[in-house]
């Protein structure tokens, strides 16, 4: 590994980064079976939990424990305020774009983006077309991936808007930490995160439906065997608020309803961890079970809150992710405070030639793909790989975009082999209701295999605990 940004040490020779010294200070004290055994004590505690991940493919119905570091990912308050300045203005540009382009369509008409890449995008619903939501609010709940590059330079990688997860790890590595190694926090000023379920109420509660004073709020899963699972129940129990399923809700009277021992109570806010397409069988996929019938005419007539609102993924598409930019500038007037990592539209001829000439440099993402399934990493496929996959781009190159290969930041991480750099990415997640919050962190994603670009939980990638310093 070389040409990258180590969060902790400045330069190859061991330089220590100012945020960093009080912690090798620390780790230098510490005798190398403590730390094999406080490690094997969070990986019991963890399992113990159930903070595991269901694996899909290959592997179905198996879960994985996802491996947790014990060395902190650190950033200084001053480099905190830029990102935090940066998602604000990001998310609220987002949150105007889908407005608009279930209202106005302004951006349409004015040439910022061609309309087919909009109204043929698989997530777009124009069941959604001329429907008020509460607030304007479309993403609730945000989890923007931050990466860093080579000088240190901070990027966009993606947006997620429909159901992003990840943030139960965020609390629960900090629990550990706290738990494992308390003397660390009385050396660091660490800003907390163990109130981001309060702080999501709050905002949950901010947008109920209009004359809603007290309004009841429930977390909806599609049930125990979604990878996601553990998070959707920890959020319940840590808002104090009901885990659902479909067929515990249902409508009446144009309302939503929840089945309970005291008979039905009204539901006034579901924050749904179900894609769109399985919500109300009524509305989308006839077959589908994990959804409520009729749930879709209730929100048309504004009488519940879905977050993160029905066809909120046409803004967090691949395709849509190189125009980002441009909705900043157009909707706020402002230039853009993080950047976007350049990316190639295959669907483009230039650009598709160019990726074609250069597969074996690029990463190459399916449009619609998520969770590091489908796509090409150029430097560590093989050339079978590569051809494969050039068949795949030449059949269908609309369902692609190409980026260089960042060189990642790494940290140092815990593997086999002692300390070793690995590379990392960063997930923040941002609030957005009557107010935009979040709290000072997010989940940073480590890659644990040697020289992988890959931090994604489903390819064998880990966490660490997020620490943002106070000033």
């Amino acid at each position: 590994m070389s040409n990258f940004f180590d969060e902790m040490y400045a330069d190859g020779d061991g330089v220590v980064r100012p945020h960093y010294r009080e912690f090798e200070a620390w780790l230098a004290e510490q005798p190398p079976e403590l730390i094999a055994r406080k490690r094997t004590e969070s990986d019991l505690i963890f399992r113990r939990v159930g903070i595991t991940f269901a694996v899909y493919g290959n592997d179905a119905g198996t879960e994985r424990l996802i491996p947790f570091d014990i060395i902190p990912r650190i950033l200084p308050a001053q480099e905190w305020a830029q990102l935090e300045a940066g998602l604000v203005q990001r998310v609220k540009a987002l949150n105007m774009f889908i407005h608009d382009i279930y209202h106005e369509q302004n951006i349409v008409k004015a040439g910022v983006i061609p309309a087919e890449q909009i109204f043929r995008n698989a997530q777009y619903r124009p069941e959604m077309q001329g429907i008020s939501v509460a607030s304007d609010i479309y993403a609730h709940i945000a989890g923007v991936d931050i990466v860093r590059a080579g000088e240190g330079e901070f990027y966009v990688l993606e947006d997620n808007l429909r159901v992003p997860s990840g943030v139960s790890y965020m609390l629960e590595d900090r629990k550990m930490m706290m738990r494992l190694f308390p003397e660390l926090f009385a050396r660091y000023k660490v800003a907390p995160v163990a109130h981001y379920p309060d702080m999501l109420l709050d905002n949950l509660r901010s947008v109920a439906p209009v004359g809603v004073d007290d309004p009841t709020v429930v977390v909806m899963t599609p049930g125990m065997y979604n990878s996601a699972y553990f998070e959707h129940a920890f959020l319940a129990q840590q808002m104090g608020v009901e885990l659902v399923e479909g067929q515990d809700l249902f409508v009446s009277d144009n309302a939503v309803f929840m089945r309970t021992t005291r008979g039905p109570k009204r539901v006034d806010v579901i924050y749904r961890r179900i894609d769109d397409d399985f919500l109300d069988p009524l509305a989308f996929r006839p077959d589908s079970s994990l959804g409520v019938p009729g749930l879709l005419s209730v929100y048309r007539a504004g009488r519940v809150t879905l977050a993160n609102a029905i066809g909120t993924g046409v803004a967090d598409d691949k395709s849509i992710y190189p125009h980002v930019p441009n909705m900043i500038e157009f909707y706020l007037s402002e230039r853009p405070i993080l950047n976007n990592v350049p990316t190639y539209q295959c669907r483009r001829k230039e650009d598709l030639d160019y990726t074609l000439a250069n597969l074996p440099q690029l990463v190459v993402k399916e449009v619609h793909g998520a969770g590091g399934y489908g796509m090409l990493v150029g430097p560590a496929a093989t050339a079978a790989e590569i051809a494969s996959f050039r068949q795949r781009l030449l059949a269908r190159p609309e369902g692609y975009i190409a980026q260089p290969t960042l060189a990642l930041s790494a940290c140092p991480t815990y593997v086999e082999s002692g300390i070793a750099p690995r590379h990392i990415d960063l997930r923040p997640f941002v609030l957005s209701g009557k107010t935009i919050s979040m709290v000072k962190g997010g989940l940073t994603r480590v890659a644990l295999k040697e020289g992988s670009l890959v931090v994604n939980s489903s390819q064998g990638g880990g966490t660490k605990d997020t620490w943002v310093l106070e000033k």
